[in-house]
């Protein structure tokens, strides 16, 4: 399903949800006295009022019933816990099993309303806040969620799971419990007015269940949940079951009407791609959302999707499409030099590829924050100078004097000329062509690296890349390793270049530290894949994650994209503006598709 919410850092962890803000009364009073509120939006007010019936773009008329059949194409799965580092878990675990405090919304850019949290209460400073937990809260078992369970998540979370969680809270002072149904967050000397919202994505785990159990080796053992879905039949590492909840707690909250309608939603892995697309067509799942411009231009064809069986849209979004490239690992001496890295980027040739291998269908990604009014553009000026002024000398002349622009072969700018400015910029570096090698004038250290793939379909994407450097003496490898092996060396940081993607929310704040900040680029797991450690990096993602307001927050955003993008630590790739899927026709989905894009937690099945 292609869901892009706030903090998207987190949705390889478990699904990003929100907090909340009142647009009929404020939850402040005169005497600065924080009030209950059933949401909170990260700028402004909140969309939807307190006691709403639903969001606009669910249908709360949707029946329920039916199953949901879906593909992986993965080398399988050895756990069911999403939140530690260790082990490959299962799709779909997070989304459906866990609940959190607050449950975002698709069509703003950054509120949530209550969902385990009645109401919560934060001051205008936001310096704290508070969930009041509804005593109607249950896990699968009975059990009543409690602010016990809160404070034991948070512990749990930040100490025992993955980095990103000590990263994502690291703000967090104390944490009290006021009553069985209260429980207060206070924050450390910071101006993170994300806080408050963050913490309500926080999955709440049942203490009385990881009591007498050890929470990074249960293994394939079903953990005890409180969200719509339990797990059913499992075949280990091959498929794996979800079965919805009949007297799920949630089910009439606003925040769920219309949603998780499914019976049943059955994930069954594939270790090709190919072999998936043919079992797709041949009726052996229901859904699939096609990366490959090829596939979608050609193999989408047939009597099936001539007389409606399946149905093929374009179905467009607004949401950030964030950065997707070559991105270089900076902890690799090769890659240390920034010049190098900006040389590199002249070998590939984007509008050949667009032309030949994806019939024309991309657009050329040239900001971390594209799609979006976050991405810079231009020359700074204005707000955006006056942030990047202080530091003037610590940053590439470029940042002030030319406008990023990735290297193109359009018109007169073939990649002839493009490999004459590559190597003018290796002769800056210290380069020199020796018995045909680019090598380092001092060292004599040959210029090669390895690009490491898990996906065989962008072999042909990554091979016409290798071939051009090796018309300027660049010895590249490529490595394809299964995808296990692949999450494991990316943990480890154990690799010269791969493809990645960094998505993006229309509110960027806390997740900016995982991805740039130089207190993540050690901390293994965490997603600061290129290693970046600068300290101008470091204080522009902090001015972000502490923005007052929208319009500042913008400002910063770009600020930060513009840095980002003139230390060259990517190879930007492309995007697309609409999200490609395919479906069975006894599926159903909502008039209304926010923002965001679609999500098939809000379709359902014919009766």
């Amino acid at each position: 399903m292609t869901r892009t919410r706030k903090a998207s850092s987190l949705t390889s962890f478990f699904s990003a949800l929100a907090l909340i803000a009142t647009p009929l009364i404020s939850p402040f009073s005169v005497a600065e006295e924080a009030m209950p509120a059933h949401g909170v939006a990260m700028h402004g007010e909140t969309k939807y009022p307190a006691g709403f019936s639903h969001f606009d773009y669910v249908n709360p008329d949707a029946p329920k019933g039916g199953t949901l059949k879906m593909a992986v194409v993965a080398n399988g799965f050895d756990s069911f816990n999403p939140f530690d580092i260790r082990g490959v878990a299962a799709a779909g675990i997070s989304n459906y099993l866990y609940d959190t405090l607050l449950e975002s919304s698709d069509d703003e850019p950054f509120s949530a309303y209550g969902l385990i949290a009645e109401s919560l209460e934060t001051p205008r400073d936001r310096s704290y806040v508070v969930f009041n937990i509804r005593e109607q809260a249950r896990f699968h078992d009975g059990e009543a969620i409690t602010a016990e369970d809160v404070k034991f998540s948070f512990d749990t979370l930040t100490t025992q799971g993955h980095p990103f969680f000590r990263n994502y809270y690291a703000d967090v002072k104390s944490v009290t419990i006021e009553s069985p149904q209260r429980v207060r967050f206070d924050f450390k000397e910071t101006s993170n007015r994300e806080l408050p919202l963050i913490l309500g994505q926080m999955p709440i785990l049942p203490q009385h269940y990881w009591a007498d159990r050890e929470f990074g080796k249960n293994g394939l053992n079903p953990p005890l949940g409180n969200g719509p879905y339990r797990i059913g039949d499992f075949e280990a590492g091959r498929s794996i079951t979800y079965e919805r909840v009949e007297d799920y707690w949630a089910k009439d909250l606003g925040v769920r009407n219309g949603r998780f309608n499914f019976d049943q939603i059955t994930y069954d892995y594939y270790t090709d791609d190919t072999v998936a697309l043919e079992g797709f067509k041949a009726g052996s799942f229901d859904f699939r959302l096609e990366s490959s411009a090829k596939n979608w231009a050609t193999a989408y064809t047939g009597e099936r999707f001539e007389n409606g069986t399946i149905i093929k849209e374009a179905i467009e979004h607004h949401r950030p499409s964030g950065m997707q490239g070559f991105a270089f690992n900076t902890r690799r001496k090769v890659f240390s030099d920034p010049l190098v890295r900006e040389a590199l980027a002249y070998g590939f040739d984007f509008q050949w590829a667009n032309k030949n291998l994806f019939f024309d269908q991309y657009t050329r990604t040239d900001s971390y924050f594209a799609n979006s009014d976050l991405a810079s553009s231009g020359l700074p000026t204005g707000r955006e100078l006056d942030i990047l002024e202080p530091y003037r000398d610590q940053l590439p002349d470029d940042v002030f004097t030319q406008e990023y622009q990735p290297p193109t072969t359009e018109g007169q700018q073939g990649l002839r000329e493009n490999l004459r400015t590559a190597m003018e910029l290796l002769k800056s570096a210290g380069y020199v062509i020796r018995d045909g090698k680019m090598v380092h004038g001092v060292t004599g250290e040959p210029l090669a690296f390895e690009i490491l793939l898990f996906q065989k379909s962008f072999e042909r994407v990554v091979l016409p890349f290798k071939n051009n450097l090796g018309r300027l003496g660049i010895d590249v490898t490529v490595r394809l390793v299964d995808s296990n092996q692949y999450i494991q060396r990316l943990r480890e940081f154990d690799f010269d270049m791969i493809t990645q993607v960094f998505g993006q929310s229309d509110s960027p704040g806390n997740e900016q530290r995982e991805y740039w900040h130089s207190s993540t680029v050690d901390a293994k797991g965490s997603r600061n894949y290129m290693g970046v450690s600068n300290p101008v990096i470091d204080e522009l993602v902090n001015m972000v994650i502490q923005a007052p307001n929208r319009e500042e927050l913008v400002y910063r955003v770009r600020a930060l994209d513009r840095v980002l993008l003139h230390h060259h630590y990517v190879i930007p790739h492309w995007h697309l503006r609409s999200d490609r899927v395919a479906y069975w026709n006894h599926l159903q989905r909502p008039a209304e598709t926010p923002k965001n894009g679609i999500d098939l937690d809000n379709w359902w099945a014919k009766p």
